[in-house]
């Protein structure tokens, strides 16, 4: 005999699902802030730091496609929990190694590959379950609620750890970022998420593993638009990566280890981006979509630029705070239209092509931010640098004016991208040019699933 047990569904069993993963993301951000000051300290270069990044984020390029596959075929609320629980491994590594007291900076590079690996998966699958869970119209709000979940722990993390690090240490923090995938993987488990209908394209797309994963980037190539909003996004994430990859140890060189400064810059720059998620919740963005992303990597830009001239506390501050509130309306602009225009059943191997173009060059943009700190521009602009005559009017001298000049440029190299995107006609008109699917999601009342009694 079985008994239904009704499971939460639609937007209540969405919110369910983004409170887990605020948790989880918030303890997360915690073991990244801590362990980001435990490297530096350790080594005193960009470049370690920056290859955290690299050999996070070059495991997730390379299975991205496969990752597309696996979420396509499979149940999207499973590839969901192998993501977390994945992460979840690579920070009890660290946790055990650290307790040990035989934690070093190369274990950092395992575990960043380990947790890029499984990664891969999370994006894809709680984007399509977003097309099941919620209708059309919503699509802006729950991707400004999705932004707060990668913006909003960024507030309370820096602050937490620097606050906890003295009593519990790096053992205490990572020991928290565990108990939490607990709780995300379990919010995740109580929920129903819906398979999506297989659509006759989604037919013709069916074969081997390979053949589904090339289809991604066909589907994408074929049609302008697409792949010219995707393209914005690839040149702009390759100039703001290098300056990203540099601010921490910037701030950090300029400040002299001052990690009170570091943290509540990292703060009010993510006050900046919960402002944002909530603005595009509330609202939902522009009508037209595409201004939301082209206008806002435009400001974004300049105000990167900004903050990399600032050397005080409250400069850093407003200009980070400034460059993080348009984040939230590009991504979540940018992922409605998707959402919009590609089925359920063909966007996890389409959206894991799409985030691979969008970050190929992700891989080398922290060695370029680190190289160039390390080797070339912060040597120049020392005293009696080849450099310091040319623009010590504009960053000064001494720790971090190398730095400062290679965020400047990114910044407006970055800005400049969302200008240019305005001149092509198949990205800016991109929502009037592609028809949406007519796939809609799931009715809640309809969400029971059955379970032996």
């Amino acid at each position: 005999m079985e008994a239904k047990i009704r499971r939460p569904a639609g937007m209540f069993g969405f919110t369910t699902i983004w409170l887990g993963q605020l948790i989880s993301v918030l303890a997360t951000n915690m073991t990244g802030f801590a362990l980001t000051i435990w490297a530096y300290e350790k080594t005193g270069q960009a470049t370690a730091l920056a290859l955290v990044q690299v050999f996070f984020i070059t495991p997730f390029l390379l299975m991205s496609p496969i990752a597309g596959v696996m979420v396509d075929r499979y149940n999207r609320k499973t590839m969901m929990a192998v993501s977390d629980i994945g992460a979840g491994v690579a920070t009890i590594i660290i946790l055990v190694l650290n307790s040990m007291g035989v934690l070093e900076v190369w274990h950092l590079y395992i575990a960043a590959a380990i947790q890029g690996t499984f990664n891969t998966f999370q994006w894809p699958a709680y984007s399509s379950a977003i097309s099941l869970m919620v209708p059309k119209e919503q699509y802006g709000r729950v991707n400004g609620m999705m932004a707060l979940v990668e913006m909003g722990p960024g507030v309370l993390a820096p602050m937490l750890a620097g606050a906890l690090l003295p009593f519990i240490g790096l053992t205490g923090i990572l020991t928290v970022d565990v108990v939490t995938f607990v709780f995300a993987v379990g919010a995740l488990m109580v929920v129903f998420i819906p398979q999506p209908k297989q659509t006759e394209e989604g037919k013709k797309a069916q074969g081997n593993v390979w053949k589904e994963a090339a289809y991604g980037f066909r589907y994408i190539f074929s049609r302008p638009s697409l792949l010219g909003l995707q393209l914005v996004f690839f040149f702009a994430n390759f100039f703001v990566g290098i300056g990203q990859a540099i601010v921490a140890p910037m701030i950090l060189a300029r400040t002299g280890n001052n990690e009170l400064i570091f943290g509540s810059v990292q703060s009010i720059g993510a006050v900046g981006g919960i402002i944002g998620g909530v603005v595009m919740s509330a609202w939902g963005g522009f009508k037209r979509r595409t201004n939301g992303v082209l206008a806002g990597w435009l400001f974004s830009g300049i105000m990167f630029a900004i903050f990399g001239w600032g050397t005080q506390l409250w400069i850093w501050g407003v200009a980070f705070f400034l460059s993080s509130v348009p984040i939230a309306i590009i991504n979540g602009s940018n992922q409605a239209i998707w959402q919009a225009k590609v089925a359920p059943d063909l966007q996890g191997r389409v959206f894991s092509a799409r985030r691979l173009i969008a970050w190929f060059s992700s891989p080398l943009t922290p060695i370029i931010g680190g190289t160039l700190a390390d080797y070339v521009l912060e040597p120049a602009m020392r005293e009696g640098g080849s450099l310091v005559g040319t623009f010590s009017w504009l960053v000064g001298t001494g720790p971090g004016a190398g730095m400062a000049l290679i965020v400047i440029a990114a910044g407006l190299l970055s800005g400049s991208v969302g200008l240019f995107g305005y001149l092509f006609p198949a990205v800016r008109n991109a929502e009037d040019l592609l028809p949406d699917h007519h796939q809609d999601a799931a009715a809640p009342p309809d969400a029971m699933e059955s379970a032996p009694a």
